[in-house]
């Protein structure tokens, strides 16, 4: 292979793998920018401690679960992509957001009895209180975010990364001027930290879902909604287990 050859390879695979990761920072940072405002409240230390392990609690427990499940379209979606089989590619993402809405319900039960687990686990009661209240005022956002991961990587292996950054981009500025208003101009205080990313991540689904639907880019790919997403559950939980335990 020439040197031109691998350095036109690499300008295709960063052209298409920056954009990638530049989204990703962005959705990531959404849930940090939270417990940043959160530590500007003068309240006692226990609200912000409580917060920053509710925060890690659910990232490993719900966010990485879903991005690690949803990983399973870059094999299925890239493949059915590339066979030409277009109206598969709608299906397998219709079909790991039933997968992963599914999963969201035990864990929205785990993260009701975050508190006791974490007592359990010995940590401080008084952190572990505020950390369980967080935690559950964080439920519908765990739903928005599994959303999300499908149509991030349902957009990815078609190479249509700009709606993607341009919808990230969005919700990280949404999310600066509603955290503000929810924690320090209501009386949420660091609740509304959550309520804010639950806004942000619905925001996020909404913005991808219209994309989707009325694109002409998706037009090949995104056939309305099929029975078929009920078919070959076992399969695609078979490869998204995998992935999601390495994540996890």
């Amino acid at each position: 292979m020439e040197v031109g050859d691998v350095l036109g390879e690499v300008k295709r695979q960063l052209k298409l793998g920056l954009p990638i990761a530049f989204t990703n920072t962005l959705n990531s940072s959404i849930l940090f920018v939270s417990l940043v405002f959160v530590g500007h409240l003068s309240d006692s230390e226990h609200v912000f401690a409580g917060t920053a392990l509710a925060t890690s609690f659910a990232f490993v427990t719900g966010f990485s679960l879903m991005i690690g499940l949803s990983s399973a379209l870059d094999t299925f979606c890239g493949q059915a992509f590339g066979a030409k089989e277009e109206a598969s590619v709608g299906v397998h993402m219709q079909r790991a957001m039933l997968v992963l809405i599914t999963i969201c319900v035990p864990v929205s039960v785990v993260w009701n009895f975050t508190e006791p687990i974490l007592i359990l686990i010995r940590q401080n009661r008084d952190v572990s209180t505020v950390a369980g209240s967080y935690t559950r005022w964080m439920i519908p956002a765990l739903f928005g975010h599994a959303l999300v991961q499908c149509q991030t990587r349902f957009l990815n292996n078609q190479r249509v990364v700009i709606p993607l950054i341009l919808s990230s981009l969005l919700c990280s500025v949404l999310n600066v001027p509603l955290c503000w208003l929810l924690v320090f101009k209501s009386p949420f205080a660091n609740k509304g930290a959550a309520m804010a990313l639950t806004i942000s991540y619905w925001f996020n689904a909404i913005f991808l879902a219209f994309y989707i639907k009325f694109s002409p880019t998706c037009k090949a790919t995104w056939k309305g909604f099929s029975r078929d997403a009920f078919h070959h559950v076992p399969q695609f939980l078979k490869l998204a287990a995998s992935s999601a335990l390495m994540v996890w």
